[in-house]
């Protein structure tokens, strides 16, 4: 558990210092806000999609904490490739992760499996699932998002 833990401690830590895709997307065809009042996180999330319906790009900009940072981070990584409904079915599968504690983390792609340390400390799984919020908003058209 303690390996684990420590994992987790340095892959959010890595986000954090320099995440991946942070930077606005010119040209996108989706972008959304997002906002958690709880911590004070808001983020951008900006989507390009191909012809296909599959996102080609994904980027986020913002000020947030380290799990929301991180967790942005890794999304971009994550969804690049899919179409809507498949990030909706990776989404619901870390919430999955981050909520049960009987559910492994192996299902997720990339280091996302990494956020399941996030289940200890569960005020912050709004931090951990504030960009997929947005970057749902933001493929329905929606241009506001908020994890509540």
């Amino acid at each position: 558990m303690a390996e684990l833990s420590d994992l987790y401690r340095k892959t959010v830590l890595a986000h954090n210092r320099d995440p991946h895709n942070h930077a606005p997307l010119e040209p996108c065809s989706h972008r959304a806000e997002g906002h958690n009042p709880v911590c004070g996180d808001r983020i951008r999330v900006y989507v390009r999609t191909g012809e296909d319906g599959r996102l080609e790009a994904v980027s986020f900009t913002g000020e947030a904490c380290a799990i929301c940072t991180a967790s942005s981070s890794m999304m971009t990584d994550a969804v690049t490739g899919l179409d809507e409904a498949g990030v909706e079915a990776l989404f619901h599968r870390l919430q999955t992760v981050l909520t049960d504690r009987a559910s492994e983390g192996d299902a997720l792609p990339g280091e996302l499996p990494v956020l399941a340390g996030v289940r200890n400390f569960p005020g912050r799984t709004k931090c951990a699932t504030l960009s997929w919020h947005t970057l749902l908003a933001a493929l329905r058209g929606d241009e506001t998002a908020s994890s509540e």
